[in-house]
Formats: structure tokens, sequence, C-alpha cells
């Protein structure tokens, strides 16, 4: 097919809106390429290179010589809205087929059936699904012109706990035609990301490269160990820094404290997670339209997203690899003279990467359990079903269940709502990608350890390098570095805000599936609600264990001075005085515990002493158990407690109860000690505990 070049450029003056808008080095070559059908093309260019507008005028070049559609697989269609906005100024008819949007299947589908859409993008997950495949794709598969794969490193090994189902598309691209134009594109690609590319998208594969360095990113990393320095970091510099940004955290949690805190300050930020649900749209356009002053994020934000003027990012903890961070940082300063890029490093950190390097694969273990439990039983098991059978949590079994079942011969199958075994077996290649893998995420951590050390001004250098670019092409830092050190009043401020009080326990409202049988509560198929009179009111607890508040006094109370201080105690009526549950508690009593008879009842007595309200012991534990901790999913965690606590015989006061407990994870230890108090003629039961697990995180 002929290249237009003329068209070409009045495609990326429209889509840019830009009269004066010129193709960057690399981008119409790339266009020409795929255009005239060269061969299979993958192209590496940083991030706000502009790789959207390579595959969209693509598309419209093939569709105004009569081909046919376009297909694109990516990760990121939510975060895509800008781009596919961009292509239809160019008259490119974008439409997309993913979970949010099932209600307009059926049309998409019609218009595609009827040549009306030039491109359809699909996240990889569709690629597994069935109905996709045999009523969607087998339709339009002799006529596609073109597949596009975005964030081509995610087909890598690298990529495998991002988005698992790019393991499909090596499936996929073995059988494709050899002549099918196929555009690959990435921004972060080292050199063994670029092989694994090569191995499953060749073995003809033409790179197009460019140069990593960002001449506008001045890039610093300061140390500064505890949350509340980080904190008060961020309120000092944010109150300075121009423009609008990205706040970078590593958990969902981090994410929420971080907004919570700089809103106690005055600033307009917002919380952005995987959670934020149906608000994650508005809140990108809030920071696009420079609403918020920043979005305080996880990953969620991370790929895709594109605002051009952004003019700083700041990591709140150190990511676990270079590949990761250079994705994140270069969110800034794509359409500005020059933009902070800031790695705060904490002690925390390490622990939440190691989770996640540990987390990344299901054991052995747990593989061996979800296998042993469908060997056992012929016609498969539903998820609820499976967390009944075996002490492995949900989201664990859901990670075992998708891994495995994307393997080339999987050990495993899904009919209806039920997976069953298949005739294939786990092969032994599953455990060494994952211990290769492991082992490559270790080395990848040691590389992010080695760049917060650096100096100033050695940063982008570091940065080229580790991506296996010319560090040569670096250049110094635009920007003076900003200050590493933080007022004491601030960080005094910091910490108390770290030592708030109040998370909510909500109660539980149905027993689990198959009831309590040792309390003699439900058939199996019976109705599961807990009757109204008998459900705990809402609770709470002091903090999260082990954090920056109060936490670590919390885990040395308990398994180091086998007492938890006066400082808790204080904290604890605090937080009840300004809780002020309706009608007021007249009395308080504790869970029992067989390994640590004393711990929770002392504390107790002094929380009651400290309230002016008696103290009564009126539940025991009837026989010991494996602790709550070693239960790994809901389900089993309430066997564990099913006919475990009763009353001990003491008179139950009339009048509401402070329910008092050290720790609170599944609360169904919580949930059953409330429902005997509530049988027994006690008023509202409220629980109170001194930490969280923080499990959930």
């Amino acid at each position: 097919m002929t290249y237009n070049t003329q068209r070409a450029l009045e495609l990326l003056r429209i889509g840019s809106g830009r009269a004066d808008a010129t193709f960057r080095g690399g981008q119409e070559g790339a266009i020409r390429h795929i255009v005239e059908g060269r061969g299979r093309l993958l192209v590496v260019q940083k991030t706000g290179w502009g790789k959207s507008f390579v595959y969209f005028i693509a598309t419209k070049l093939l569709r105004d010589s009569g081909n046919g559609p376009a297909l694109l697989i990516s990760p990121l269609l939510a975060l895509m809205r800008n781009q596919i906005a961009a292509a239809e100024r160019m008259g490119v008819r974008a439409a997309t087929l993913n979970s949010d949007n099932f209600s307009s299947w059926t049309q998409v589908e019609a218009k595609l059936a009827r040549g009306e859409i030039d491109i359809l993008l699909i996240s990889p997950e569709r690629l597994a699904n069935e109905r996709f495949r045999t009523q969607v794709l087998a339709g339009i598969a002799a006529q596609i012109s073109m597949l596009v794969i975005d964030e081509a490193h995610c087909i890598s090994d690298w990529g495998h706990d991002f988005r698992p189902h790019y393991r499909l598309l090596e499936r996929i691209v073995k059988t494709l035609p050899p002549n099918l134009r196929l555009l690959a594109t990435t921004a972060t690609a080292n050199n063994r990301v670029m092989e694994d590319l090569a191995t499953v998208l060749g073995p003809k594969l033409d790179v197009s490269r460019g140069d990593l360095n960002r001449t506008s990113l001045s890039l610093q990393t300061i140390r500064l160990p505890s949350q509340a320095e980080r904190l008060a970091w961020l309120a000092e510099q944010l109150a300075t820094l121009k423009g609008h940004g990205i706040i970078y955290t590593l958990t969902v949690r981090d994410a929420n404290q971080v907004a919570d805190w700089l809103k106690t300050k005055g600033f307009n930020v917002e919380a952005y997670s995987g959670k934020a649900g149906d608000r994650r749209e508005a809140l990108e356009q809030a920071l696009l339209n420079n609403e918020v002053k920043a979005l305080v994020a996880t990953t969620a934000l991370g790929m895709g997203y594109d605002k051009p003027d952004l003019a700083f990012v700041i990591h709140y903890q150190m990511p676990g690899s270079v590949v990761a961070y250079y994705q994140q940082v270069g969110r800034a300063g794509r359409a500005l003279e020059s933009a902070y890029g800031v790695l705060l490093s904490g002690q925390e950190e390490s622990n939440i990467t190691d989770w996640f390097i540990r987390s990344a694969f299901p054991t052995r273990e747990e593989v061996a359990s979800v296998l042993g439990a469908l060997e056992d039983e012929e016609k498969g098991l539903s998820m609820p079903e499976l967390l009944s059978r075996v002490n492995v949590s949900k989201i664990r079994i859901e990670k075992t269940l998708d891994l495995l079942s994307l393997e080339a011969s999987s050990p495993i199958a899904l009919d209806g709502s039920k997976w069953q075994l298949s005739a294939a077996t786990l092969s032994d290649e599953f455990w060494t990608r994952a211990e290769r893998l492991t082992a490559l995420r270790r080395d990848e951590h040691q590389q992010m350890e080695n760049y917060v050390s650096l100096p100033f001004g050695a940063h982008m250098p570091f940065l080229v390098e580790a991506l296996d670019g010319d560090p040569g092409t670096a250049t110094d830092p635009m920007l003076p570095p900003l200050p590493t050190h933080v007022g004491e009043a601030l960080v005094d401020e910091a910490t108390a805000f770290l030592q708030r009080t109040g998370l909510t326990i909500q109660p539980r409202k149905q027993w689990p599936l198959g009831g309590m049988p040792k309390y003699g509560l439900l058939a199996p198929l019976g109705p599961r609600g807990i009757a109204h009179e008998h459900i705990a009111q809402p609770g709470k607890a002091l903090c999260i264990w082990g954090d920056a508040g109060w936490g670590g006094l919390v885990r040395q109370g308990k398994y180091h001075d086998g007492k938890f201080a006066d400082d808790l105690v204080g904290a604890c009526v605090k937080m009840i005085r300004e809780w002020n549950p309706q009608p007021k508690p007249t009395w308080v009593t504790c869970v029992p515990s067989l390994r640590h008879p004393d711990l929770v009842p002392n504390f107790a007595k002094r929380l009651a002493a400290a309230l002016g309200l008696p103290f009564h012991m009126v539940i025991a534990k009837t026989d010991a158990r494996p602790e709550q901790k070693t239960m790994a999913n809901s389900t089993q965690q309430a066997r564990n407690i099913d006919g475990s606590l009763a009353l001990n015989g003491q008179p139950v006061p009339y009048g509401p109860v402070i329910l008092v407990d050290d720790m609170v994870d599944s609360r169904w230890t919580l949930t059953v000690a409330a429902w005997l108090l509530r049988k027994s003629g006690s008023g509202d039961v409220y629980p109170m505990a001194l930490s969280q697990t923080g499990h959930d995180e």
C-alpha cells in the first residue's frame, strides 16, 4: 500500500489540535513502516512521545484505502479516554468492549459487523472470554488489517503479575498470518524485555527505539525513614511547589492516609486507587483541569494517564523496580521545560515490596491445596466451596486459579461456576519461571536501593543505563534540589496525626456459608442473616497493627512486655469519648484468651477504671483453637471460632457494653461474642479493639 505523507501530517495536526504540529523523530517512520506492510514493528519510546498517534494515524490511512478494522489490545482502556478523543477528531471510529460497558456490547458488535468501527479496543482479559472469541473475534479475524499491542512489555515475563492474560498473546500471535501488520508499543523495555518480546512477536521483529533521556525531569532522592517526616516534608514542599502533580504510594491505605493528612493542612488533594470505583474518571479529569493540587495515587494511575503539563511526581515510598519507577515518574514534564521527580524513601517500603515479590506467584503449598481439593471432588468446586475446603485466602486462591489456567497445558478448567481438574499436569516450567522471576525481582529491588543512594544529578544517567540506553545522553537537572530536612514542629504535628484514633469496625450481618453448626445455627442451605437484635453495633479500632501511629506500641505490648502500656489506655479513652456511642455504655467486658489469659483482661480493667465503668468478665474460651491469624480466609476463620466461646455462668449485666479485644481481623470473634451477649440480655454491644491487622491491604 502507498503511504500518503501529506495526509498523515494533516491527521497529526487534526488530532493534536495544533496547526503547526510536526512529527517527532521516528513517529512518521513507524507509521510508514506499518502502512506499507514492511513487517512487524516494536516501538520503544519514552512516555509522552506520542505512540498513540502512530497507531491511530496508521489505522485511518489503512481504512481510507479500504482495509479492514484494527484491533488494539491494551490494559489501560479506562485511561485512554483522551487518546480516543484525539482519534475521533481525526475521524477514526473507535469503540471498546470491556467489563465496564457490557450493556453496550450488542450495539458495538452490530457496528463492527456493519464495518462502522475502524479500531476496536479490548483488554487482554477479553482474549480469555469464550463468547468474545467465538462471537466477535471469529467474525472479524479475516478482515483485521492491523493488530496493535499497547504496553507490550506486559507480554514479557516481567509484566506477568500486572496483567497475566498478556500471556495469551503468545499463543494468538503464533496463529496470525505472517503478513498481518503488527505494531507493539511500550515506553520501558530493557534488553531482557526486548529479548522476551522478540521471542513472542518475532521471528522477524523490527525495532524503533528512541532516546530514554528526559531533559525536563529534575530527579532527586531523599531518605526520610519515618512516615511522620515524609508527611511533614510533603506539607512543607507542596506549599511552594508550582503547578500540579501526582504523589505515588505503595498501598491503598497509604494513599488515603497521605491525602487525609494533606487535607488537614489545607491542600486540595484527593486519593486515587483501584478502590475509587466510579470516581476514577472524575478524579482523573479534576487533575487534568487543575482542579486539585495533586492526586495521591497507587499505580492504578500509572501507564496511560496523560497530563502533559504535570509539574511534579513525588513518591512517598520507593517502587520495586527501575522499570516501574521510570513509568511512573515519566508522567511529569512532558510538555514543560522543567518538572520535579522526587523519590522519598522510608523504612516500611522494603517490607511492602518484599510482600509484593513473595506474593507474585502462588506457593507450592497453595497450588497443592487447591489441586488436592479439586482432585477430591469429581464434579468440581466453586469459589465459595474452595474457600471452605482449603486454608488459603480468597485473593491467593484467585491468583492460583488465574495463573494455572493461563498455562499452555493447564491442569484446571472452568465449567460454568466450578473449577475442575483437566487431563494435563502442571509443568515444571511454571516453577522454574516463578523462581527466576522472584530472583529477578529481588535484583531489581536492590537496583532501586542503589538509585536512592545516588547524589543529586546522578539519577537520570542511572535510569537510562539501567534500561539499557546510552547514559551519555542524560542531561543535568534544570531545577535546584528541594530541601532534604523538615521542621520539627511539623513532624510533631504529623506524629499526632498518625496517632489519631477511630478506625471503624463494621459489624457482620450474616453467618458464613453453612452457618455455625456447633452453635446449632443454620442448615448449610438455610438463610444466613444474623437476627437484627443480636448484631453488634459499629465499633472502633485504635490503629492498624504495627503502623506508624499506635501500632508499634500495641505490638510491643503483646509480644515483648506482656502488658499494654498506659498510653494505650489513655488513647482508647480519648477515642471512646470522641466516638461517643449512644446509648452510652454502662459496663465493660472483654474477649478471653487461653494463650494470654491476663493480657486483654488487664487492659480492659484499666480501661474500665479510666472510663469510670464496672468491668465484668462474662465470656469464656471453651477450648484451644489455632490463632485466627493462621486462618487464611473468612470461612476458615468462622469455622475456627464456631463453638469456642461461651458465657461463663456469671450474670450478664443489662445495659450497653464495650466489648474489648486486642486484635480484630476477620471480625468473627467479635460477632460471636456480641451474639452471646445480646442473646443473654445485654444492651447494645460496642466492639473495641486495639488494632486491626491490615491484612486486607
